[in-house]
């Protein structure tokens, strides 16, 4: 198996708890558990930068994959420089999520994102510099 796959699998693994954290604070409104308490209220503040979060993790990320998806089909070892950008990528996307989340950090967050956004495009330059 390449080594593409792995940042490729813990991208999708980070989406999957996503959504299972905005369903738990989505929870307290859809079930009306605990409506007025303080958690539910910290929930209700929260939810729509988790969700805007997740819509994020299905824009640049398309780039992430579709070049991961040309590495896997080239059937060669991806260059070590291109599987370290590709987890510079991945790591960039944890870290976005906190930001975006638990900050409201606007330049914060804008480096995190030229970070991942760089990692992408070095991915691509990486792959067709030939």
């Amino acid at each position: 198996m390449q080594d593409i796959f792995f940042p490729m699998f813990f991208h999708m693994i980070w989406c999957v708890l996503l959504y299972a954290v905005l369903t738990i604070v989505r929870a307290p409104s859809v079930w009306s558990i605990g409506k007025g308490s303080a958690v539910a209220k910290t929930f209700k503040q929260l939810e729509p930068k988790i969700s805007a979060n997740l819509a994020n993790q299905f824009e640049w990320p398309v780039f992430f994959y579709a070049i991961c998806l040309l590495q896997i089909a080239a059937a060669k070892e991806p260059e070590p420089s291109l599987i370290f950008l590709a987890w510079v990528f991945v790591i960039g996307r944890f870290l976005h999520s906190a930001v975006q989340i638990l900050t409201t950090n606007i330049r914060l967050r804008g480096i995190v994102f030229t970070i991942n956004f760089l990692a992408v495009i070095g991915m691509w330059l990486l792959t067709f510099d030939t």
